[in-house]
């Protein structure tokens, strides 16, 4: 008779720092790591065409489909598929105690003051994001970037205010939440320097990914990640950050297309 398999009981430890390297490469390049890739090849296409950047049109989240329930079909697959990468975060970082997510500085403990603060971050960041789009598009350097008309479907403004949150979601708690935990754990802000460096690369990761916009911005997102990663070091509080984010893309989402169809003159050269 062969003798029954004897299995050890899971020992729980800590990771190591290569590990810890390996899974924060794996879970970028499953999620903004990969955009930040793509954006950079887009770029290179775009900026060495014979026609000048700013003569170049990106569509803002275009229709998949002629036909309305396979391009909701579509629409809802790709919003469910991209917060795939926050759901094995929260997996990874999930604590047994609560807050279940305070790893990344998400916990129901104040929401009114969460909200009320992403809400205020919203103008400090649209407003000048706005100018800095003009100003590329005056000079030439961003593309133009043509939204979707709301009118087209009726499931178009919801599925519109789902990809606003998705993207709320995913770059506040993977560049941010996931980013800032992984690396201190790999020593990243125990120097002199604190938190910056931390900062700075989430902050450069960030422009990157936007970078298939055109040069400025690639400069508007490093400095919206800047003082996105500045205050979650100060606070240690994500939710702001999330409510922040998917505000500005629902003004982005739903309110450009409208100014865009509203002046042409101003956003169209």
């Amino acid at each position: 008779m062969t003798e029954p398999i004897r299995l050890e009981p899971v020992r729980e430890h800590a990771p190591s720092q290569r590990r810890l390297w390996w899974e924060l490469a794996i879970v970028l390049l499953l999620s903004l790591g990969a955009s930040a890739l793509w954006s950079v090849l887009q770029f290179l296409d775009v900026s060495t065409r014979a026609t000048p950047i700013g003569e170049q049109q990106v569509a803002l989240n275009p229709a998949r489909s002629d036909r309305a329930w396979l391009d909701l079909s579509y629409q809802l697959t790709g919003i469910a598929l991209d917060l795939v990468p926050v759901a094995l975060v929260c997996w990874l970082l999930w604590r047994s105690r609560r807050p279940h997510l305070g790893a990344l500085g998400i916990d129901a403990t104040r929401p009114v003051r969460d909200t009320l603060s992403g809400a205020a971050l919203v103008l400090v960041i649209g407003i000048p994001g706005l100018a800095l789009y003009l100003a590329g598009r005056a000079m030439g350097l961003t593309v133009d970037v043509v939204p979707s008309p709301l009118d087209a479907q009726w499931f178009t403004v919801p599925v519109l205010l789902l990809s606003a949150l998705r993207a709320g979601l995913t770059e506040e708690v993977i560049v941010i939440g996931y980013a800032f935990e992984r690396l201190r754990r790999l020593g990243w802000g125990a120097g002199r320097l604190g938190a910056w460096p931390i900062i700075v690369a989430a902050a450069a990761l960030r422009g990157v990914y936007h970078l298939y916009q055109g040069v400025p911005a690639l400069f508007g997102n490093v400095a919206m990640g800047v003082l996105f990663g500045w205050l979650y070091a100060r606070t240690g509080r994500l939710v702001p950050l999330i409510v922040a984010h998917t505000l500005i893309d629902v003004a982005v989402f739903i309110g450009y297309p409208w100014a865009y169809g509203a002046f042409p003159q101003l956003f169209a050269r």
